[in-house]
């Protein structure tokens, strides 16, 4: 394997780390485990993207003072952010893409459909969460998974394969996680009480821009090489 394709195989495993974590803080609440498992963790102080930058600090500081009360302190935030009081759909920052893109802000619309036919054809399936396709989550989790594939091809020495499996990620990125993920990182910072939160909703718009960046140049280049 060349240096080259090295140093890509890191940068997918990167990719498909950070969307993992994303995944999962959006999945659920934060338990004890869990809690602990990011304290231990080590974020970057300085990528050169401000938002994923703020986000990891934003973490940090409220993890290096949390101990055991946080887990039921996170537990409240993840209702108040994500679940709210249920009077309407503008009572906080409901997880779903069709919230945000269909006219009358409702579930299960037109995105999730899009999104089932995605996973489809990439020969994927949601799993035994009972949640709808366009939650933020499995978004995150569609593009772990497609980065572990490009990984995959990688390390078989199919390029064309791995560039496949790009073109894949950057045209969900832009049609689905860039299109609603600013208006749902928005209202996390409204209803969010927690700098965990807080920073997380930072971190994930960030990474989403930044990662659409390198999907961009790692593309052009195929192109301009072809």
């Amino acid at each position: 394997m060349s240096e080259e394709t090295v140093d890509l195989v890191a940068l997918m495993n990167m990719r498909a780390q950070t969307y993992g974590l994303l995944a999962n803080l959006f999945r659920e609440e934060v338990d004890a485990d869990s809690l602990r498992e990011l304290q231990a963790m080590r974020f970057p102080t300085a990528t050169g993207n401000a938002k994923v930058d703020e986000g990891y600090h934003l973490l940090y500081d409220y993890l290096k003072t949390a101990w055991d009360d946080s887990v039921t302190e996170l537990a409240i935030d993840f209702v108040r952010t994500f679940i709210g009081h249920g009077v309407n759909a503008y009572s906080a920052a409901y997880p779903y893409e069709s919230v945000y893109t269909s006219e009358r802000r409702l579930m299960m619309q037109e995105a999730r459909a899009e999104v089932l036919q995605t996973l489809r054809e990439n020969g994927l399936k949601r799993g035994a969460w009972n949640e709808g396709e366009d939650h933020v989550a499995l978004e995150f989790e569609f593009m772990q998974r497609m980065s572990l594939r490009a990984v995959e091809a990688l390390a078989a020495g199919d390029e064309d394969e791995a560039v496949g499996q790009l073109r894949t990620q950057r045209t969900f990125l832009h049609d689905h996680l860039l299109n609603w993920l600013p208006l749902l990182t928005n209202d996390m910072r409204l209803f969010s009480r927690t700098l965990f939160y807080q920073g997380l909703a930072q971190l994930a718009m960030g990474f989403a821009e930044e990662d659409a960046s390198i999907l961009a140049e790692l593309l052009d280049s195929v192109e301009v090489a072809a």
